[in-house]
């Protein structure tokens, strides 16, 4: 699968991977290293998460995330 980031939001992006691969956020976030509270407010887009989060669903879940230059 590629994601392009730039068509989501970047709560949405992580919702749409934890979803697309048919885990819980509890499930998600401990194969993620994270807690369940974080994968929420990630979701909700209430934190912001660091570029290598998405570097690790990239290794984790073998997706290609596309980073572009806005115009």
């Amino acid at each position: 699968m590629k994601i392009n980031i730039k068509d989501y939001s970047r709560g949405e992006i992580i919702k749409f991977i934890r979803q697309w691969t048919g885990l819980t956020q509890e499930e998600f976030a401990k194969i993620m290293g994270k807690s369940k509270r974080t994968i929420e407010q990630y979701e909700a887009g209430n934190i912001n998460y660091k570029v290598d989060f998405l570097y690790k669903l990239n290794k984790v879940f073998n997706i290609d995330i596309i980073f572009e230059k806005k115009h």
